[in-house]
C-alpha cells in the first residue's frame, strides 16, 4: 500500500477526532502515534474510537485519555520493512489484526501493509441475513404495490444498495427474510450471481418477529449478521466483527448516538428543594441501528414457531449473563421508516452523501 505519512500519522498531542480523521480517510482504517523522529509510538484502530464514544469520552480530548479505551495496553504488532509477504500473513492472521506498520533499522513508520491486500481472495467470514419481509405502512402509499426494501433510491432498488455494501465488505453469503410481496424481491434478484454474493430466501408465512424469524435460517460457523432491511449505512463491517471477536460478544448491537435538547430549563429536586436548574439542557442516549452481530449458537436459543422481536432476545440474553456489547455506528446511517425519512435517503444519494 502506498503510504503517506500525512493520511496515517499523528503525534501525541493530537485529539482523539484527529485520530478518527486520519483512521476514516486511509485505505488501511488504523492511525498511527509517531515522536517527532517518526518512530512509532503506538497504534490506533477503529474499535479505540467507538470505545471512547461508548465511554462518553469528548473527542475533543487529547490522545493520552485513549488508553482508557483501549482493551490492553501491548504493543504494536509491527514488521521489519521487506518482510516477505507470507510471513505478514500469517502474523496477522496469528496476532488477530488487519494492519501491519512497517519499520526501518532506526525504528521509524515507512510502510504499512493490510491483510486484504495479502489475501488472494478477500472473503469476510459472516453470514448476512436481511429483514426484508415488513409492509411498510408508514410510506404508504409508496408500498402499496412494492415492498419497501425495492423502493428505488437513486436509480437502484434500497436492498440493491445494501447488498452491495456487503459485496463490498467482502461477504458472500445473504439470506433474504421475506414476507409482504415476496416475488419483487426475488424476481430482481435471483440467485445473487449478477450482484457478486449467493442468494437464499426463507419466506414467512406469518411473521414471526425481527429475532423469530432467525429460527428459520439455516446457521453454519461463521457469525450472523442481521440488518433491518431499511437501513442505509456505511458502517465498516469489518471493524464490527473485530470489535465483536475482540469482546467475544454472543450479541453485538449497533448502535446510534441521538442527542435531545430539552427545550425548558430542567429543574433538579431533592423532594422539596431545588438542588439546581439546568437550562436546555442536550441528552445523550444511544438508540438501536438495527443491525447485530451474533454468533451462531444464539439462534439455538430462539424459540420456534413464536413471535420473538430482537429486543427480546437481547434482554434475555443479557438476563443469562451472555455477553451482549454496543458497537457505536460512527459513519453515514440512516433508518428509513418514514416518508421524510425516504425523502431524505433520496436527496443523499442525489448530493453523493451516500
Amino acid at each position: 500500500m502506498h503510504f503517506e505519512r500525512a493520511l496515517f500519522c499523528v503525534s501525541p498531542a493530537s485529539t482523539i477526532r484527529e485520530a478518527a480523521a486520519r483512521i476514516d480517510g486511509n485505505a488501511a482504517k488504523i492511525a498511527l502515534m509517531i515522536d517527532d523522529d517518526g518512530c512509532l509510538l503506538d497504534t490506533i484502530t477503529d474499535g479505540d474510537i467507538r470505545r471512547a464514544i461508548l465511554s462518553g469520552l469528548d473527542l475533543s480530548s487529547p490522545l493520552d485519555r485513549l488508553p482508557e479505551c483501549k482493551l490492553k495496553a501491548h504493543a504494536p504488532v509491527t514488521a521489519p520493512i521487506g518482510t516477505d509477504a507470507a510471513i505478514l500473513e500469517h502474523l496477522m492472521r496469528e496476532r488477530r489484526v488487519r494492519q501491519i506498520p512497517l519499520l526501518d533499522a532506526r525504528s521509524r513508520v515507512v510502510g504499512i501493509v493490510t491483510l486484504k491486500e495479502l489475501a488472494e481472495k478477500h472473503v469476510l467470514p459472516m453470514h448476512a441475513v436481511i429483514m426484508a419481509g415488513g409492509y411498510g405502512m408508514r410510506l404508504r402509499p409508496l408500498t402499496e404495490n412494492m415492498p419497501k426494501p425495492m423502493l428505488p433510491v437513486g436509480d437502484r432498488p434500497l436492498l440493491e444498495l445494501i447488498i452491495e455494501r456487503l459485496h463490498e465488505a467482502g461477504i458472500r453469503r445473504v439470506s433474504l427474510l421475506t414476507h409482504y410481496k415476496a416475488e419483487a424481491i426475488e424476481s430482481h434478484f435471483g440467485g445473487g450471481e449478477n450482484f457478486g454474493v449467493e442468494i437464499d430466501y426463507v419466506q414467512e408465512d406469518e411473521p414471526h418477529g425481527t429475532a423469530g424469524a432467525l429460527s428459520l435460517v439455516k446457521c453454519g460457523a461463521d457469525p450472523l449478521l442481521v440488518l433491518n432491511g431499511d437501513i442505509l449505512t456505511r458502517v465498516d463491517f469489518s471493524s464490527l466483527l473485530d470489535f465483536h471477536r475482540d469482546h467475544h460478544s454472543d450479541i453485538t448491537v449497533g448502535v446510534r448516538e441521538y442527542d435531545f435538547r430539552v427545550p425548558y430549563g430542567v429543574v433538579e429536586t431533592d423532594g422539596v428543594h431545588v438542588t439546581g436548574i439546568s437550562e436546555k439542557p442536550v441528552l445523550k442516549y444511544f438508540v438501536n441501528a438495527g443491525i447485530y452481530l451474533l454468533k451462531p449458537e444464539v439462534c439455538r436459543w430462539i424459540p420456534e414457531n413464536e413471535h420473538y422481536d430482537m429486543p427480546t432476545l437481547i434482554n434475555d440474553c443479557a438476563a443469562k449473563g451472555k455477553t451482549v456489547v454496543s458497537f457505536p455506528v460512527r459513519e453515514y446511517w440512516l433508518d428509513i421508516g418514514q416518508m421524510e425519512d425516504y425523502q431524505k435517503a433520496v436527496s443523499d444519494m442525489q448530493n453523493g452523501a451516500i
